[in-house]
């Protein structure tokens, strides 16, 4: 393992440590949850969406975060423009039980569409298909997948997806804020820090600006660091 990855988990099993040192909550199951990380490259340094959580919130207040949410039984079922390319959908496959189809992994990524539309008002229909729920979800990269550890108040499974806005023809200055995020802003990737976003937020943003030097055409099949607890602490294994 690089110092830079054993950093990363370091990080994680720290705050995790931190965050549960004075109440830890009962056995809960890890619910499927997907986020984007939608970039605006038009500048020299791409730029990623974030939003900021209400006070209110049980899991990560006040933090900034990608839209994102829990998938709901409708996902699986919602009609898609374009569909996600087979070699997305065969990572999302790797590493789940036998209960997991690929009607369940689509369904991540008509999550993370939706709820960027009702956390961002940023639609990813197509306008012929304007009114109704049909997300191209063509573009999507299977970034990275983290289990939130065991203890905490709310526990996600979560897929992180990432896709350019132009790939889309999405317009970046079209974001609205909405009941979930609020101040939504476009930060650099790889300059975050004037933001308090949580340990796992940055470690995935790591995780991208690795991944776009490393091949900056962000292929779809890459290898995808899955971040799970185990024996006290985060590992990081790639699937």
């Amino acid at each position: 393992m690089s110092d830079s990855v054993a950093a990363r988990t370091a990080l994680l099993t720290e705050d995790h440590q931190a965050r549960t040192s004075e109440k830890r909550h009962p056995p809960r199951t890890p619910r499927d949850a997907a986020s984007l990380i939608l970039m605006d490259r038009s500048g020299k340094v791409p730029r990623a969406l974030l939003g900021k959580r209400g006070k209110a919130h049980a899991f990560m207040p006040d933090l900034y975060v990608f839209p994102g949410g829990r998938r709901d039984p409708g996902d699986n079922r919602a009609p898609l423009a374009h569909p996600l390319r087979d070699e997305v959908l065969d990572k999302l496959l790797a590493r789940t039980k036998t209960r997991f189809h690929d009607h369940a992994a689509r369904g991540l990524a008509v999550a993370a569409a939706r709820e960027m539309m009702e956390e961002a008002h940023l639609s990813l229909t197509p306008s012929q298909y304007a009114g109704s729920l049909r997300p191209d979800v063509s573009q999507f990269r299977f970034l990275a997948r983290a289990i939130t550890p065991p203890g905490q108040s709310r526990r996600f499974d979560t897929r992180f997806f990432a896709c350019f806005c132009d790939e889309l023809g999405l317009d970046p200055s079209a974001v609205r804020d909405s009941d979930e995020l609020h101040d939504l802003t476009w930060l650099p990737i790889n300059a975050h820090e004037s933001h308090p976003l949580p340990r796992i937020t940055k470690v995935i943003l790591t995780d991208l600006v690795q991944a776009l030097e490393d091949d900056p055409s962000f292929p779809f099949g890459k290898a995808v660091p899955f971040y799970y607890f185990r024996n006290g602490r985060f590992v990081r294994e790639l699937i």
